[in-house]
């Protein structure tokens, strides 16, 4: 029994109803293997299952293996004609290509911390008091996870899990995830947890009254810590989780794995956070498709 083929329909349809030329179907059937074998080998999806974020990590793939802006804009038209005519032909509900645009280029590049400036704040909260404390804990959790701000204000004590290093972390759309931490931040938080201001309270980090602390206020604790360091550059929590992303890459860590632990559904969100080193993720997806 033969197969249906929702790519080869497409062809047909295009070489017998359209009248396509030879050239621009022989393109198109490329552009389509193409993107059946990213589909297959890194999403482990078909082609009726895709959705917008499948075909923004495709581009992203594309960029990665150095195909040119004019080579990914022509791939994309096939996307955009191919599920144009499948959900004509009622194949598919929703097409998943129609609102999706290249990612124009020039975008300004993030300001991240380097390993020595990540090192010198980290030093900044010194003493042994509550404050001191809690603030070194903060400061060590946001860089040790990548988490938000807002996941790190959202956590509970019972969120913590010293003894595996791990925090249970909730999402956008509240999704939760395991975020695994190293011992100098274990050690911070130790020594924060011995000294937290109301047992009673479930958040984990606690103002002077006890009270779970704002989004506004780590990101003022975060800004009034880079002032008293020679660091000259805007940093907030979230460039925090710039450096994060960016240092695991440039560390050698797998970039879906990043991926995992930023808690990004896609991998075109994660390229945000570690553009600065491109030709990296260029050979880590290389690890990923081609098998190393």
């Amino acid at each position: 029994m033969k197969i249906w083929d929702p790519a080869r329909e497409f062809l047909l349809f295009l070489e017998r109803e359209r009248h396509a030329s030879g050239n621009t179907v022989k393109n198109y059937k490329k552009d389509l293997s193409q993107f059946r074998f990213f589909l297959a080998s890194v999403k482990g999806k078909d082609i009726l299952e895709v959705k917008p974020a499948d075909i923004y990590d495709f581009l992203l793939w594309l960029e990665g293996e150095g195909y040119s802006k004019a080579s990914v804009e022509r791939k994309l038209a096939a996307l955009k004609s191919l599920y144009k005519y499948l959900r004509a032909t009622e194949a598919i509900k929703i097409n998943p290509a129609r609102l999706v645009k290249y990612p124009r280029k020039g975008r300004k590049l993030p300001v991240i911390l380097s390993r020595k400036e990540v090192e010198e704040l980290l030093e900044v909260p010194r003493g042994e008091d509550f404050f001191s404390l809690r603030d070194r804990a903060i400061l060590e959790i946001l860089y040790a996870t990548g988490i938000r701000v807002s996941e790190l204000v959202a956590l509970d004590v019972w969120d913590v899990n010293l003894r595996e290093r791990f925090l249970k972390v909730k999402g956008k759309g509240g999704k939760e995830r395991l975020v695994p931490f190293g011992r100098p931040a274990a050690r911070a938080l130790s020594a924060y947890l011995d000294v937290r201001k109301n047992p009673s309270e479930p958040a984990l980090f606690q103002n002077k009254f006890g009270k779970r602390l704002s989004k506004r206020w780590v990101q003022r604790l975060v800004e009034n810590y880079i002032m008293k360091t020679s660091i000259s550059k805007k940093i907030s929590p979230h460039k925090i989780r710039h450096s994060f992303a960016t240092h695991l890459l440039k560390m050698g860590a797998d970039v879906r794995t990043i991926q995992e632990l930023l808690g990004h559904s896609s991998l075109a969100t994660t390229q945000k956070y570690t553009h600065l080193d491109l030709e990296t993720l260029r050979k880590e997806y290389d690890k990923v498709v081609k098998g190393g």
